[in-house]
């Protein structure tokens, strides 16, 4: 049997990180395990590329929720990245890192070490920062984080009349203050996506003791006792079992890590009964507490071409290939901004904006005829819960999705709030010499009770899910606050599902400062 010391299932925004830290003493034998293959489909580095990526199924998993009540019963399409480099390779490469009361509230949910200044030296650490170096920006790090090459003129309309409307600017969203619009830095490298397979993996693979197996899919966390001692995988069509005298690591995000605990004997007896699966440890909270950003686009007519829309994607595609110039480097949410609802509790934003100088519906997946220009708008912190469960024991087949969106009527609340300001900033005069009518919801839709019908009929996932693998010291909580699975020796679970609540943003920036930080954690224990 192969053996290694550590063991990492996901070779994500995660994974990639724990593979280059934990790799990085020539005395670790270290294991990374990837479902999808390499990232060599060249759509994936270019940033403009990301609008093909979400219906390639080789490498994105291409979830669906279950029937969503609250949203007509409609499924809800989850791309995630099955690549190296997971979803950082197929995402809007959007550098957020929430705001710093999100961590002060995880470490007073019984997570010593997780705070705002607990945090942000991991952020910064993995930072590359090509244009900010202060008390909150680093450009020592692995990650590169840039502003634009090019960006749409829409997007400094957007801005001008987000401004013209009372919304403050901002020119950094993870300074000392998030609230404003301004444009998003992205994880980019002269003008290509900086993935976490290219920032992080890249460099360590050529080291003889990291091992990367891709096309291998996870299929049982191999338990000793209430010890974890090795995985069972299918490579090849073959189903074997590699040993890790250390640790094995779970970073397969936030519907992969979960399922592969309940394939593996840990969760709720009862749930697993139904499957045959015997419980090795009972841990109730492994699936639940699932969050996720609820999204509403807001999309109207552009008299003039000069939207994404309009854009000849042959000379596009020469001039960035040539060049790494023009709009092939765009990631098409180039700016956006954060703002309090009426109804928000503090001074943190409650909503989050993406601007987009095209025509978006369906994820990119229906093209509209013309040419427009859209407006995401998500509730950051929703109160719905949802959960992941088995459907069957069979690693294969995608687990049951249930969000739960809205269930909460809290969250429909300030989504009304929410897209009343979208409306407000397309209003503005900044807009007039483009504006033409509003394809959704339509400018007839004006009651709250219409809005609501069209929150229940539009809304889409912005690809955020976390917290199914809850840190905590609670019932429900699934490891601890250095990632350890509760009462499993050697099983630790280090992605965006042991995230507690979900943070004010994006949730890729998170998730690498959750790997740098258990990465020292590990070394640091292992010495």
């Amino acid at each position: 049997m192969k053996e290694f010391d550590y063991i990492v299932v996901g070779a994500g925004s995660a994974g990639c990180v724990l593979a280059n830290r934990l790799s990085a003493d020539q005395n670790n034998r270290v294991l990374l395990i990837e479902a999808g293959s390499t990232d060599w489909n060249p759509l994936i580095h270019m940033p403009a590329g990301l609008a093909k990526l979400v219906g390639i199924k080789s490498i994105n998993w291409g979830y669906d929720t279950a029937p969503e009540p609250q949203l007509n019963n409609r499924r809800l399409y989850w791309p995630r990245g099955k690549v190296l480099g997971g979803s950082s390779s197929i995402n809007a490469m959007c550098y957020c890192r929430g705001h710093r009361k999100d961590y002060d509230l995880w470490e007073s949910m019984g997570n010593p070490g997780w705070g705002s200044k607990d945090v942000l030296p991991y952020f910064m650490k993995s930072e590359n920062n090509q244009r900010l170096q202060n008390e909150f920006h680093s450009g020592d790090g692995l990650l590169w984080v840039s502003d634009h090459i090019y960006t749409n003129p829409l997007s400094d309309v957007f801005l001008a009349a987000a401004e013209e409307v009372g919304y403050d600017r901002t020119d950094d969203f993870n300074g000392l203050r998030q609230r404003g619009f301004g444009y998003y830095q992205v994880t980019q490298k002269n003008g290509q996506r900086h993935s976490t397979a290219q920032a992080f993996l890249k460099p360590a693979k050529k080291r003889d003791n990291l091992t990367v197996w891709t096309k291998t899919m996870a299929e049982q966390v191999i338990l000793t006792g209430k010890k974890a001692t090795g995985l069972r995988v299918r490579k090849g069509g073959q189903s074997m079992a590699v040993k890790a005298t250390k640790e094995v690591i779970l970073s397969g995000g936030a519907i992969n890590s979960p399922q592969l605990l309940m394939l593996s004997g840990i969760g709720q007896a009862d749930e697993l009964a139904v499957h045959g699966i015997d419980c090795v440890h009972e841990l109730p909270g492994v699936g639940k507490n699932l969050q996720d950003h609820l999204d509403v686009c807001l999309v109207q007519r552009c008299t003039q071409k000069i939207t994404y829309d309009t854009v000849s994607e042959v000379l596009s595609g020469l001039k960035y290939y040539l060049f790494k110039e023009g709009p092939g480097t765009s990631n098409v949410a180039e700016a956006g901004g954060f703002w309090q609802s009426p109804q928000a509790q503090d001074d943190r934003p409650d909503l989050q904006f993406h601007f987009v100088p095209a025509m978006l519906d369906d994820h990119g997946r229906n093209r509209l005829k013309g040419s427009g220009y859209t407006l995401h708008m998500c509730v950051l912190r929703p109160e719905s819960r949802g959960q992941i469960t088995l459907k069957s024991t069979d690693p294969a087949e995608h687990p049951q999705i249930e969000a739960n969106y809205l269930s909460a009527e809290q969250d429909l609340q300030l989504m009304i709030e929410g897209f009343k300001i979208q409306r407000r900033i397309f209003g503005a005069g900044s807009f007039d010499p483009f504006r033409d009518e509003e394809i959704f919801p339509g400018s007839e839709v004006q009651t709250d009770e219409q809005i609501t019908e069209f929150i229940r009929n539009k809304a889409e996932s912005i690809y955020h899910p976390i917290g199914t693998c809850k840190m905590g010291s609670d019932d429900m909580a699934v490891v601890d606050h250095n990632l350890q699975v509760h009462g499993i020796e050697g099983l630790r679970v280090v992605d965006a599902s042991a995230m507690p609540t979900l943070v004010s943003g994006n949730t890729n920036a998170p998730t690498i400062m959750m790997a740098e930080k258990i990465s020292d954690v590990i070394l640091g224990e292992s010495h």
